[in-house]
């Protein structure tokens, strides 16, 4: 029973998490750590992150069939498709090198996951106040250059704690896109990585899991594309108004949190 309330709680912070620039990663492992919730290889974090890339499809099912019906006659269309490809390469390709480094040593490592948090809110917290004069304001424009140099800024987020949406915005604010569509192509990014990461994981771990894995991981599942739609939905809105700063804030606190706890309890 305490397993199953366990996988909820991961589950509502993932969905809560996945998005924004706070590293969903480090919240998931940080909790479980200190709910003394385990699961094989660290797989639960990774697995139940599928159910958040079912919110945001659902959230923008409909601009995907546009663009996949416009493929065959629009050349913006093709562009796009293949910025966020070519996007998604950098971590493809690290990430299948790396990911038993990731999984073995940096997941297991809450001290440096802390860290990370906090330093990452700091670099959040200037870059936020920076004056950007952007050249891109819809994700469908940005250049493959662009797109590219925005994919080795998510392979940042392989250390758990820097955040894979924060990467990739900050990648972007950094070349050019304003703050909405920053986010929006981060979205999109997200789709192809999450799931080529869970299907990785799952190859990875297929030994090693068990009924009751499944069961814990479909209610973190569940819990994680409830709270994703929520966060989906109202996240550019609120990125536009206020920008990144209250995620910076509330990384510091994460991270200055689980340190005090760490050393409190160990």
């Amino acid at each position: 029973m305490a397993d199953i309330l366990s996988a909820l709680i991961l589950g509502l912070i993932e969905g809560l998490t996945e998005f924004i620039p706070v590293s969903s990663t480090a919240h998931v492992l940080l909790a479980g750590h200190f709910l003394g919730f385990r699961s094989p290889g660290n797989s639960f974090a990774v697995l139940i992150q599928l159910g958040a890339i079912l919110a945001i499809l659902l959230v923008y099912f409909q601009k995907l069939l546009h663009i996949a019906m416009a493929l065959p006659s629009n050349a913006r269309a093709r562009h796009f498709v293949l910025s966020v490809l070519f996007g998604f390469l950098p971590a493809a390709v690290i990430g299948a090198l790396a990911h038993d480094f990731i999984k073995k040593v940096l997941f297991e490592t809450p001290m440096l996951i802390c860290i990370v948090l906090i330093v990452g809110g700091v670099i959040l917290l200037a870059v936020d106040k920076i004056q950007f004069k952007p050249r891109y304001h819809d994700a469908m424009d940005f250049s493959w250059p662009m797109a590219i140099g925005i994919g080795f800024f998510q392979c940042l987020a392989m250390v758990p704690g820097t955040s894979r949406s924060g990467a990739t915005i900050v990648g972007a604010l950094l070349m050019g896109a304003d703050k909405r569509s920053a986010a929006e192509f981060s979205f999109f990014l997200a789709m192809p990585t999450m799931v080529g990461a869970f299907a990785l994981d799952l190859y990875k771990t297929r030994n090693e899991l068990s009924f009751d894995d499944g069961l814990l991981i479909g209610i973190g599942f569940v819990a994680a594309f409830v709270t994703a739609l929520f966060v989906v939905r109202s996240l550019l809105d609120f990125v536009s108004r206020r920008g990144y700063a209250p995620f910076a804030w509330w990384r510091i606190f994460v991270g200055a949190a689980g340190l005090v706890g760490l050393a409190l309890v160990g």
